[in-house]
């Protein structure tokens, strides 16, 4: 069976549900070790708008690679865990994803394999990035972080991003879904300041480690800020089309 990745994003209201999530970043683990078909996870707490290293204390993140759908499916709506998670949230929402490519490294190896299962009729793109900053380089690396960003949430085929951590401050990745392949080629490589940002990334060496992946979300759960950012990729809402 083909590999997978899942990402479900949680957003918490109030100080009691806030206060469990930031547990979970630690007593998450004994749970997800032990999880049939989880290749790869990675627990995220997440930043303030705009790529700001203060934490936001209301959403967080769980990324997860499997070598099949079913046992993902599986996790993702049923298990006793996810269950937990829903029922302290103000709101959740879970991409299903298929790797179109990836390079570079995440705790000393690459997790996402190269799908053999993408299609042309699905434009959605979503882009993940991660890096570990050098020790040295940090208040270098923060200072750079707006002028790096300029310019994107002001782009037309930007639908969602978000800075997330695994550790604060040094363990740093973005989130981000794109309407095509094209919007977000137009940031990544036609941008100035974001390309200027790739220029000094190798002029300054500021990264331990770092990896770039590019994904085809296919199927979207849930809701986020009111509605399914990606309502054709809704199981659910194609079953009520199908009806009607």
């Amino acid at each position: 069976m083909a590999q997978v990745t899942t990402i479900s994003l949680f957003k918490y209201k109030g100080f009691k549900n806030k206060l469990w999530a930031f547990g979970m970043m630690q007593f998450a683990h004994k749970h997800l070790r032990s999880v049939k078909g989880l290749e790869f996870y990675k627990l995220w707490g997440s930043g303030k708008e705009g790529f700001n290293p203060a934490p936001d204390w209301s959403i967080y993140a769980l990324l997860q690679v499997w070598n099949n759908e079913r046992d993902a499916e599986h996790f993702i709506t049923t298990s006793a865990l996810m269950e937990r998670y829903r029922s302290h949230t103000e709101e959740n929402w879970t991409l299903f994803l298929r790797n179109e490519k990836s390079r570079g490294s995440w705790s000393g190896g690459n997790p996402f394999q190269k799908s053999d299962a993408l299609t042309d009729s699905n434009p959605y793109v979503v882009a993940i990035t991660r890096a570990t900053i050098k020790n040295k380089m940090l208040l270098k690396f923060w200072k750079y972080v707006p002028k790096s960003q300029k310019g994107l949430l002001e782009n037309d085929g930007l639908l969602y991003t978000k800075g997330f951590g695994e550790v604060p401050i040094r363990n740093m990745a973005t989130f981000s879904v794109w309407k095509d392949r094209k919007a977000l080629d137009a940031f990544a490589y036609q941008n100035n300041p974001h390309v200027g940002a790739i220029q000094q990334t190798r002029k300054l060496d500021w990264y331990k480690e770092e990896l770039f992946s590019r994904f085809q979300p296919y199927i979207s759960i849930g809701t986020w800020n009111g509605m399914n950012p990606l309502p054709s990729l809704d199981p659910n809402q194609k079953k009520v089309d199908e009806k009607e």
